[in-house]
């Protein structure tokens, strides 16, 4: 780096990678990888989430972690945030029906409501 103006250039590019949180894009899955969850299972399930997304080229798709999701019993959990829409909670998700989530709710839309927590509880 030789120049403020060089220095500005990498500030800006560096800015735009940054998503704040009210500015993302595209659909969020949130995987809940706190001890309880791992304990369920919760690894595994994110793996296939990151895969099927990979192999079905989901390039909106953006699968992520948190901690703890609060009610343990029902782990491993699974929140899905797409962009105008409620949040969708899937509990006691395994792989299968990860790659079902994948398929029915990312892809076409629709919600597999047999996993969710309102089916659950």
């Amino acid at each position: 780096m030789k120049s403020l103006e060089e220095l500005k250039k990498i500030r800006e590019a560096s800015l735009n990678k940054v998503t704040l949180r009210g500015e993302r894009k595209g659909t969020r899955i949130v995987v809940g990888m706190a001890t309880c969850g791992i304990s369920a299972g919760a690894r595994s399930v994110l793996m296939v989430l990151l895969e099927e997304t990979k192999k079905r080229n989901l390039g909106d798709v953006t699968v992520i972690q948190t901690g703890c999701i609060g009610i343990c019993d029902l782990e491993p959990i699974v929140e899905v945030y797409k962009p105008g829409e409620e949040k969708v909670t899937y509990v006691k998700m395994t792989e299968d029906k990860a790659k079902k989530v994948i398929a029915e709710h990312i892809v076409n839309g629709n919600v597999v409501t047999d996993y969710t927590i309102g089916k659950e509880r």
